[in-house]
């Protein structure tokens, strides 16, 4: 079977380091991808000189199975704080595209794989396995895997149960265990990251798909270079949330995203499901919730879809109504106070758009400015980019798709519909603007809701092109 790729689709690229953003990209000439770069003004441009990094279909077909191809699983980079090279990445390829993937370290700057038994002696995985696997430092990688290949290390769900730290220019059957989840758990992991100059380590027992268990210990930078994890004396201990929460950091600040209703020990405070809590991580491992604040606390209304975050900021993409509005909240290090700015300025998410936000670079905390992603019933995909600072209000126009119908007279509204218990339903329209509302007009009509999904904003060329084009009303 032939398959046909898409071309005109926007390219979305990251910064690593301070110079290049890499970008993979699958078209007719590269079928399995390209893992790519440029700079930031040459992505700007209409046709960007992007220099190949890791070429998919270049690279000597699997051995394993049946495979013939391999299929990109992704990246991990070496971070290693304030300070960091970023010039080492681990490499999951998957051959033929299963959820099990091989691992190599690669090098950016020579921009080859590291040879594991040449001179610097890098990490690979060469057996495709459902594998799980991180730096810790510069030597050495948590990795969760099928050692041994027999499965006794698997969950019943078939995932990693063990977790051990494999120090660089050892075999990994010298990897020493340092985490172990339960038979009946959906998987066990640990990892550790560096944030705003605090570096955190976690383990976690993925009980089900939405509960877990999380333990936690704060090192230090010269820690963490320094001490293997199985040697690190720092103990761990289980942080008190709800089995049911999400659990992020922001710099030495814990961020907590509630499915069910919570009641804080000791003070008392209740916080609604679909809040998003912060605190001192600190203070958390205490269990003292006497300066846990709000930063988003749902309404029948509104609801959290998403956040982002860049060096001070964090970005809330809420859904009022069935309408996007972005929430900018300002970290003050010294205070650990966050300030609400600016938010949405209007006009930044019109009615019938859609906007979303995340970092330029892949660390979020080198500086503010953002991408910001716009598309609407009449808005193609749109690459714009923006800043924190000014709560997104001025943004650079980067890249769009070309439109696919003449929306020039049409417009896009917003009513609501109470129901029998007297609920109001967000719904919109869809229409010429000169439209005479005579009860005469087509309307074409759909909705949906289910899996705590809504359906947003979204272009559409064939409902512009052959129904709105014709005078057509959607709802």
């Amino acid at each position: 079977m032939h398959h046909t790729i898409v071309q005109d689709k926007i390219p979305h690229a990251y910064r690593i380091g301070s110079k290049y953003y890499y970008n993979f990209w699958q078209d007719d000439k590269h079928v399995q991808g390209i893992w790519r770069k440029t700079t930031l003004d040459s992505f700007k441009t209409k046709e960007p000189e992007w220099s190949t990094v890791l070429d998919l279909d270049a690279l000597p077909p699997p051995t394993t199975d049946t495979a013939k191809t391999w299929v990109w699983h992704g990246s991990t980079l070496l971070d290693e704080g304030p300070d960091s090279q970023w010039d080492r990445a681990l490499i999951r390829l998957s051959p033929g595209g299963s959820d099990a993937d091989t691992c190599r370290e690669f090098c950016l700057r020579t921009e080859q794989f590291v040879d594991p038994d040449g001179d610097d002696q890098g990490f690979a995985l060469p057996q495709p396995a459902k594998t799980r696997i991180s730096y810790r430092s510069r030597n050495e990688v948590l990795v969760g895997t099928d050692f041994g290949g027999d499965g006794s290390t698997l969950t019943d769900s078939g995932y990693p149960r063990i977790v051990k730290s494999w120090r660089r220019g050892t075999p990994i059957e010298e990897a020493v265990t340092v985490f172990e989840g339960e038979q009946s758990d959906i998987a066990a992991s640990q990892y550790s990251f560096h944030d705003r100059g605090f570096v955190h380590e976690l383990q976690v027992r993925s009980i089900t798909f939405y509960t877990s268990k999380y333990f936690y210990r704060a090192l230090t930078p010269d820690g963490i270079a320094g001490t293997t994890a199985d040697e690190e004396t720092t103990p761990f201990k289980e942080v008190p949330i709800p089995e049911d929460a999400e659990l992020g950091m922001f710099a030495d600040m814990v961020m907590i995203t509630l499915r069910s209703d919570f009641q804080a020990p000791v003070t008392g405070a209740t916080f609604k499901a679909g809040s998003l809590i912060t605190m001192p991580m600190t203070e958390l491992m205490e269990n003292d919730w006497s300066n846990a604040v709000a930063l988003f606390e749902p309404t029948p209304s509104r609801s959290l879809s998403s956040s982002s975050e860049t060096k001070d900021f964090m970005i809330l993409k809420i859904l009022e109504d069935v309408k996007t509005v972005l929430e900018f909240w300002k970290f003050d290090a010294e205070t650990k106070q966050w300030t609400k700015q600016g938010g949405d300025e209007g006009g930044v998410v019109p009615v019938g758009e859609d906007v979303s936000v995340g970092s330029h670079c892949r660390d979020s905390s080198s500086d503010n400015k953002l991408w910001l992603w716009r598309d609407g019933y009449l808005v193609p995909d749109t690459l714009e980019m923006a800043s924190a600072e000014d709560c997104c209000v001025a943004t650079e126009h980067i890249k769009a798709k070309p439109a696919m119908f003449n929306a020039d007279g049409l417009c896009v509204e917003q009513h609501f519909a109470t129901s029998a218990d007297g609920t109001r339903i967000p719904y919109f329209v869809m229409r010429r603007k000169d439209l005479v509302m005579d009860g005469s007009n087509p309307v074409l009509l759909d909705a949906y809701g289910g899996f705590e999904i809504s359906m947003l904003p979204g272009y559409s060329a064939g409902v512009g092109a052959g129904w709105l084009e014709r005078g057509g009303c959607k709802v």
